[in-house]
């Protein structure tokens, strides 16, 4: 019979964590449970860094972007030293149960310690939508309308200027964010890491939209992609491309994640947490709870460990034909 469980969070952080945090604890403590939260991630959970949760603890947290409970990168908890010692600080603590609110590289970390037989459920978050067991994750909604929101205000000015603007948005590995961001903004082009375009591809586009009588254009890039912002900034300023427009070059960065959890990353977060919880309540460990469907569902976290969700091609082919 569980009677103490622990909650983290983990990777980069995410809009909706916190909520997560708060309904992780709350349906716990329903379950009769003593609740943990774990300080700085992986690395707290090596140095035995906890702090206890009540109701009121995590009161007033649900529309708070980030996470209160702090995430940090642990070397240490990658090699099986630094895993041991997590164990054996939860087992010093008589903690029975953890939960890990994160992306790919938590919930790998999460799969681990089910492996090594200690009970673990995951809870999908990261503004990447790259995990596999879940159609979206929390966080990328609000991420998404940062984003949009950002490039709605560069349209103004870009079109009272006749401009081209190169907006980079996150996404290293996924270019699920900047795929969604183009199509929701209007782009005239979208870059990510899983279909090259080369500077010449980008700068034809921007010549394609000057002479179609545009005011303006936008090109989306994702971070990892090959051609990222400053490679195609450099490549136009040194072959002086005729572009028709005048180009500038933004990157939203971490702004898409600073901000306050919209209405939908707040109650998928809830109905996440929940789930984690009732899963392990009961005897199911070693899940990712995710939304399929928009059903809340549960997979074994060996499915998702080291896997990463791609994109869905056909996204791209609606983005071109609506950028005319």
């Amino acid at each position: 019979m569980i009677k103490r469980v622990a909650v983290l969070t983990s990777g980069g952080d995410a809009p909706g964590m916190n909520a997560a945090i708060r309904a992780v604890t709350r349906v716990s403590l329903s379950q009769g449970w003593q609740v943990f939260g774990v300080k700085n991630g992986y690395q707290g959970l090596v140095s035995g860094d906890y702090v206890p949760l009540e109701a009121r603890t995590v009161g007033g947290i649900v529309q708070l972007g980030g996470t209160f409970l702090g995430s940090a990168r642990s070397l240490e908890f990658k090699t099986e030293n630094g895993r041991k010692k997590a164990l054996d600080h939860l087992s010093k603590a008589g903690i029975e149960g953890l939960f890990v609110i994160g992306g790919n590289g938590s919930q790998t970390g999460a799969n681990v310690l089910h492996q090594m037989g200690f009970p673990v459920n995951g809870i999908a978050s990261t503004i990447d939508n790259d995990l596999v067991g879940s159609d979206i994750t929390i966080g990328v909604d609000t991420a998404l309308n940062i984003a949009l929101e950002a490039i709605d205000r560069l349209k103004v000015t870009a079109s009272s200027h006749r401009r081209a603007f190169l907006v980079e948005v996150m996404g290293r590995d996924c270019g699920y964010l900047a795929l969604m961001t183009g199509i929701g903004s209007g782009a005239e082009s979208i870059v990510i890491p899983e279909v090259e375009m080369s500077a010449e591809q980008v700068a034809q586009t921007i010549q394609a939209a000057y002479k179609r009588g545009k005011s303006h254009a936008i090109v989306v890039v994702a971070e990892g992609a090959k051609n990222e912002v400053d490679t195609l900034s450099a490549f136009f300023k040194n072959y002086k491309t005729d572009l028709g427009f005048d180009l500038r070059a933004i990157t939203l960065g971490h702004v898409q994640r600073g901000g306050a959890p919209y209405a939908f990353d707040r109650t998928l977060a809830a109905r996440l947490g929940a789930s984690a919880v009732e899963a392990m309540a009961r005897g199911q460990y070693g899940v990712l709870a995710g939304s399929k469907g928009g059903e809340i569902v549960t997979t074994p976290l060996a499915e998702i460990a080291g896997k990463t969700k791609g994109i869905d091609p056909r996204l791209l082919q609606l983005a071109d034909i609506l950028s005319q």
